[in-house]
């Protein structure tokens, strides 16, 4: 399964998760969350779409910093009891599985940018 993938999934269990939680949160971390965790499948679709090693590279990074993003709001609602932590541990382990495997990717189209192609 590709990284793509994954964070569609992360999105989607993200999605699931924000429908369980209070509502008075609906305009605070809950579109927060959202935006971050759809921001990290966009950004990787985005940056595969622009052509070159260089830019896909540059979108990687900031899927990487939604993923940084969404791990911190999730430890938010943690913390502040907005959701069962079962229903939340998963998530942020599959934003971690996902962080490291932006990040192997981001190393690979960098060194591949400055060298021959693999």
């Amino acid at each position: 399964m590709t990284v793509w993938q994954k964070a569609i999934d992360l999105a989607c269990g993200v999605y699931a998760l924000t429908r369980r939680m209070p509502k008075e949160e609906t305009y605070r971390l809950v579109g927060q969350i959202i935006r971050c965790s759809s921001s990290i499948a966009a950004n990787i679709a985005e940056g595969n779409a622009r052509g070159t090693r260089r830019d896909y590279a540059h979108f990687v990074s900031i899927a990487r910093g939604s993923a940084a993003e969404l791990e911190t709001f999730l430890i938010m609602i943690r913390r502040l009891r907005l959701a069962p932590v079962e229903e939340i541990d998963p998530l942020l382990e599959q934003t971690g599985e996902i962080s490291r495997m932006l990040n192997t990717l981001r190393l690979r189209l960098r060194g591949a940018a400055n060298g021959p192609h693999p």
